[in-house]
């Protein structure tokens, strides 16, 4: 008969069951009536928690640092700063406002006060005043602090890329009213208005915004072109050895051919202008098309280029009346490369570049088509910010990336329920920026508290604690 002793210890040397996560339960159900009575509480309230990950993100990477080194501020001066002035515009851009006038609504949220250390927002003018001041020189400074800032986000997550791709193209601004700079060009949305033409250049591998500037509404010269491949090696990270530029007809020119050429630049353009001489017998069949090849100096070149081209076959669709010639029933396309792949092969590499137009059109909604002022130099300085902020979500999402995959190969502890890296900047702040958070004041320290009935905070926390083990290896290995 075992005793209530012995009955005690073979209790004890029994392994302990493993503990079952507790089960999340359902928030109760609040009916919501006309009835519902309302109130107004004291409570520092806002819907932009997600701005507190933004914070920490510019202090992983020294952003005020990077700023002070290489920023060259204006001669205005404000209460403010330099750094807290361009902050709240980016704040203001990140947020997903596109103009300056949208701070009236920002002025007393608790998150933008509490990040730029004031009681209440300044007013409008005070920041239209500081981009009044803003210039050219501006501009070439913030895209500096934009490559500063690249090489950062690149060492930090271990990104040392050795082949790039740059992929050029321009919009159109459509502007009303006396604007410098505008001109009537290509508009194909609203023919026959001015507008700016501002031209952008990214990155594929990580769609990000390399250089690029605010123009004159016009279509882009050949010097214009070769300057802004010129820009590419300073503000590429050091690691970077190769460089493929594609552009459409209008980059074409010798002054550009000749500028990747002394860049050591790879390039594909597309071609409007020249008509090389193909061979009738070098027509070869890949697939469904027919490509050619051949090397022609065109007007103003000095030396010859390799100029490849595939032809489309079009049936005639009811035409009473036979063409003439055989190759009218084609549909070509031309272009001037110094790749030496098989000329399938490097159309099918330039086609790739259909990507910039998606990123075009994510950088307009971000802000680069509002006119703030009438000054052109104002214009370039804004332009600027705005890529700017674009390039901050950009770098962001790939630093949720690396948390993702850090939390599927079990070097964290948390759940994996960061997931924002795979979509568009305007779903990002959706996911990680519109979470409404709640600022106390505890203990003697301020904390922003999100709900637990909200999926999307999780996700934050889980961001926001990356963040903080990255800053603290940081300081350790400082």
């Amino acid at each position: 008969m075992v005793t209530r002793h012995r009955r005690k210890q073979s209790a004890r040397k029994q392994p302990p069951k493993p503990s079952t996560p507790p089960v999340a339960t359902p928030p109760p159900i609040v009916p919501i009536t006309p009835n519902t009575p309302y109130a107004t509480c004291s409570e520092r309230l806002t819907a932009f928690g997600g701005l507190l990950a933004l914070v920490k993100f510019l202090d992983l990477i020294g952003f005020a640092s990077l700023f002070a080194a290489h920023y060259v501020a204006p001669k205005r001066q404000t209460k403010l700063g330099h750094y807290g002035m361009v902050a709240g515009i980016l704040m203001l851009l990140f947020i997903g406002f596109q103009r300056l006038g949208h701070f009236a609504y920002l002025r007393h949220d608790p998150m933008l006060c509490g990040i730029l250390r004031v009681a209440v927002v300044p007013a409008v003018s005070t920041f239209w005043r500081y981009l009044q001041a803003m210039g050219l020189v501006q501009s070439q400074s913030l895209l500096r602090l934009g490559a500063a800032a690249r090489r950062t986000v690149g060492t930090l997550l271990g990104y040392q890329p050795t082949t790039v791709r740059v992929n050029i193209d321009t919009t159109v601004s459509t502007v009303y009213g006396a604007i410098e700079g505008a001109r009537k060009g290509h508009n194909p949305k609203h023919r026959g208005k001015k507008g700016l033409r501002p031209v952008l250049c990214f990155l594929a591998e990580t769609r990000e915004y390399l250089c690029g500037t605010q123009r004159r509404g016009e279509t882009m010269r050949n010097e214009e072109v070769a300057r802004q491949i010129r820009q590419f090696r300073r503000l590429l990270p050091a690691c970077v050895k190769h460089v493929l530029a594609c552009g459409d007809g209008e980059f074409i020119g010798w002054e550009s051919v000749q500028a990747c050429q002394d860049e050591g630049f790879a390039f594909i353009f597309g071609n409007k202008r020249c008509a090389p001489p193909f061979p009738e017998r070098g027509w070869d069949r890949h697939g469904a098309y027919e490509y050619n090849e051949c090397a022609y100096q065109p007007s103003g070149g000095e030396r010859p280029c390799r100029f490849v081209v595939v032809r489309i076959r079009q049936e005639p669709a009811g035409e009473r009346q036979l063409p003439l010639l055989d190759s009218e029933h084609y549909v070509y396309r031309v272009f001037v490369t110094n790749r030496t792949a098989r000329p399938h092969r490097v159309i099918e590499e330039y086609d790739q570049r259909a990507a910039a137009e998606n990123l075009i059109g994510e950088a307009q909604r971000e802000g680069i088509l509002a006119i703030p002022s009438k000054k052109f130099a104002a214009h370039a300085a804004f332009f600027q910010i705005v890529m700017l902020a674009f390039n901050l979500w950009r770098w962001m999402k790939l630093v949720a990336g690396h948390a993702e995959r850090a939390a599927q190969a079990g070097k964290v502890d948390e759940a994996l329920r960061i997931e924002m890296p795979d979509h568009t900047i305007r779903i990002a702040r959706l996911k990680l920026l519109f979470v409404a958070a709640k600022i106390v004041t505890h203990g003697n320290r301020d904390e922003v508290r999100y709900s637990l009935h909200e999926e999307r905070a999780a996700g934050l926390v889980d961001f926001l604690a990356y963040l903080d083990r990255r800053r603290e290896e940081l300081r350790a290995a400082a």
